[in-house]
């Protein structure tokens, strides 16, 4: 049986007549009888009464057309889903995000996108840098915004920048530097760092070691968070220092103070990446809309 059965069948019993089904699908009137009655043949019944002048439907005939109705609308809903698919209008999308990294950038991309194509379905999993480039590797994730991709992982996966943050010292309120209105990295030479774990928020520890090393010293290390809400709460706590970018200020508290660095380069990308292995349509409508987005917050 196939669906061209099907259709012949539905288009006869709803015109009432081989004829007239003929003239609607553009088909032989013969081809349309043979197919009809291959498919009695397979069925084991008949579906239709050829003893009156305009043929009727048979007791099975209205229970089989009922069914093959549902068929036919699953046929066609089948068909329809898949060139949604294919235009990236349906499908799933996991988002890999964290804490303090992308601001109103990041909801109102998330808000959009939903609203625009309602048959994708977003799910948003929070996550440290360093673990998103790992779960973009394994298809965990489809698509994340993180740090600037560290060289080991850049040959396999894809990224494009989003913006730029300037970085901040982070120093409890009472710290002798904390009312200037800027800082310089040379001036911190003397305190003991927080540093953002390397194996979390590799991009980040980076910077500052090389900001540090500009500076002309070597950071003395204290404890490491693996979560910049875990370094701010070790200032808090009067371990140290820390530097870190704007975006975590969302974080902070009224104990502390941000104090910017004043280095020239004490900034850090944020960008959005993904793996081309898994660059299916849904993740290209994805990109598209945070590239248009991106273009018109630059203008």
């Amino acid at each position: 049986m196939e669906l061209r059965h099907l259709r012949y069948f539905i288009t006869v019993a709803e015109t009432g007549g081989f004829g007239r089904a003929a003239k609607l699908l553009h088909v032989a009137q013969s081809a349309i009888s043979e197919q009809i009655r291959d498919l009695e043949t397979e069925l084991g019944v008949p579906l239709f009464d050829r003893q009156n002048r305009r043929i009727q439907l048979t007791y099975q005939g209205e229970q089989f057309l009922e069914d093959a109705r549902a068929v036919m609308e699953q046929a066609t809903r089948a068909v329809e889903n898949v060139q949604r698919t294919q235009r990236g209008e349906v499908g799933k999308l996991t988002v890999g995000f964290f804490v303090g990294g992308m601001g109103p950038f990041f909801s109102a991309i998330i808000r959009e996108f939903r609203r625009i194509y309602p048959g994708i379905q977003v799910s948003l999993v929070e996550m440290a840098p360093g673990m998103q480039y790992q779960a973009l590797q394994a298809g965990t994730i489809d698509v994340s915004f993180t740090r600037t991709l560290p060289a080991v992982h850049a040959s396999q996966l894809r990224s494009e920048p989003l913006r730029t943050e300037p970085f901040y010292a982070v120093l409890l309120r009472t710290h002798p530097l904390a009312r200037q209105p800027s800082v310089f990295m040379r001036e911190l030479a003397g305190e003991t760092f927080i540093l953002n774990d390397r194996r979390y928020s590799p991009a980040v520890f980076d910077k500052v070691i090389t900001l540090c090393t500009e500076a002309g010293f070597s950071p003395k290390l204290g404890a490491t968070g693996s979560v910049s809400s875990g370094v701010i709460a070790l200032v808090e706590a009067g371990e140290g220092v820390a530097i870190l970018p704007q975006g975590s200020r969302i974080l902070g508290s009224e104990d502390i103070v941000w104090v910017p660095l004043a280095d020239k380069g004490a900034v850090i990308d944020m960008v959005v990446a993904w793996s081309p292995k898994m660059e299916r349509p849904a993740l290209k409508s994805f990109l598209e809309m945070v590239r248009r987005r991106r273009k018109v917050e630059k203008m």
